[in-house]
C-alpha cells in the first residue's frame, strides 16, 4: 500500500478483533480507560502515528502528540512529515524537544519510490533522489530526527537483477554520502505490498547494506511485512542484526495492533530486549476497533505485550 495512503485506510477502518485476541472490545468497553497507567512508560520505545488517538486528543497532531505523552510514549513517527509546511515542521521539533520525545522515521519520498525507478540507472531518478535527500537533511535538522526511511522502488523487467541491484547501491552511496556528515540513518524498507518492489526480502536489503558499507545505509525491519514474505523472524533478525537500525510493527492479518493476529509480539520484544535494543518500534499499523474504544484497546494491547519482563 502506498504511504501516503496507509493511515487514511488503516486507522478509518476499524476491522473487527480477531477471534484469537487476548483482548476484547467488551473488556475495554468494562474496564474503560487504564487511569492508573497514564503517564508510565513502557519497557521498549513505541512510537505511535498521527490519527491514532484522534477522538481522545482531537485532530491537531501537536495535541495528538501530548496525548501520547501522556499516556507513556515516548516517541513518535511521522510518515509524510517531509512534506509538511516548514512551520508545522518547526512547531512538531519544538513539542518533541519540550517533552524529550524522540523523532522516528519520516520517509524521504520525492514521488519514485511507487514506480520503476532506482533500479533503471536512470540519471532523472538518482538526481530526484539526491535532492530529496538534500531536502531531507533540512527538515529532519527541524525535529531532530535520525532515521529516514527509504524505498528505492520496482523493478525494472528489462534489466538484469544483478544490474539493478548495482544500480540501487549506487544510488544508495549517493544518499549515505550525504547523510553521513549528519549523523543520519537511512533505513531501506523491505515490503510486502506488491511483488513489483525490488526489496521484498530481509537478506536483499542486508546485501544493499553490506556493498554500500556505510553507517548511513541499514535496514528497517517492518515485522508485520517480513512476517508476510518470510516468516522465521527472530532467526533473521539475528541474522542480519548488525545492520538493522530500525523496527516496525504491525500484525498479521490485518496490519492492526498486536494481539489482533497471529505474531506474538510479547516474546519478539522480550528477544529485543534481550539483545539490548534501545531504538524505536514503530507502530506503522492500523487501530482494530474504531472511535475512543479502538484507542483505548490500543493501549491495553500494548501494555499487554510489553509486560514481558
Amino acid at each position: 500500500m502506498n504511504r501516503t495512503e496507509f493511515l487514511k485506510k488503516t486507522l478509518l477502518a476499524g476491522g473487527a478483533v480477531f477471534a484469537g485476541s487476548a483482548l476484547s472490545a467488551s473488556a475495554v468497553e468494562t474496564t474503560g480507560w487504564p487511569q492508573a497507567q497514564n503517564g508510565k512508560t513502557f519497557n521498549m520505545d513505541y512510537a505511535p502515528h498521527e490519527g491514532m488517538f484522534a477522538n481522545h486528543a482531537g485532530k491537531s497532531f501537536t495535541d495528538q502528540i501530548q496525548f501520547m505523552y501522556d499516556q507513556g510514549f515516548r516517541s513518535i513517527e511521522d510518515n509524510g512529515y517531509l512534506n509538511r509546511p516548514v512551520a508545522q515542521q518547526e512547531q512538531i521539533g519544538k513539542l518533541l524537544d519540550k517533552l524529550n520525545m524522540r523523532m522516528g522515521v519520516f520517509v524521504v519520498d520525492g514521488g519514485d519510490n511507487w514506480k520503476t525507478s532506482l533500479t533503471s540507472g536512470k540519471k532523472e531518478f538518482k538526481d530526484n533522489f539526491v535532492a530529496t535527500c538534500k531536502r531531507s537533511v533540512e527538515a529532519a535538522k527541524r525535529c531532530n530526527a535520525k532515521w529516514l526511511t527509504v524505498v528505492p522502488g520496482f523493478y525494472d523487467r528489462k534489466l538484469p537483477y544483478g544490474i539493478q541491484m548495482a544500480n540501487v547501491v549506487d544510488s544508495m552511496r549517493a544518499g549515505a554520502e550525504l547523510f553521513e556528515p549528519h549523523g543520519l540513518i537511512m533505513v531501506l524498507e523491505t515490503l510486502s505490498d506488491t511483488p513489483e518492489l525490488f526489496l521484498q526480502q530481509t537478506h536483499e536489503t542486508f546485501n544493499v547494506c553490506k556493498a554500500v558499507n556505510s553507517p548511513s545505509c541499514k535496514i528497517l525491519y517492518d515485522i508485520y511485512h517480513m512476517q508476510k514474505t518470510e516468516g522465521h523472524l527472530l532467526v533473521n533478525m539475528d541474522r542480519c542484526w548488525d545492520e538493522i537500525a530500525y523496527i516496525q510493527i504491525g500484525d498479521n492479518p490485518g496490519r492492526k495492533e498486536p494481539t489482533t493476529g497471529e505474531i506474538n509480539y510479547k516474546n519478539v520484544f522480550k528477544h529485543l530486549h534481550k539483545k539490548g535494543y534501545k531504538g524505536i518500534l514503530g507502530m506503522e499499523h492500523g487501530n482494530s476497533v474504531a472511535g475512543e474504544q479502538g484507542e483505548k484497546r490500543l493501549i491495553q494491547a500494548y501494555r499487554e505485550v510489553d509486560n514481558f519482563l
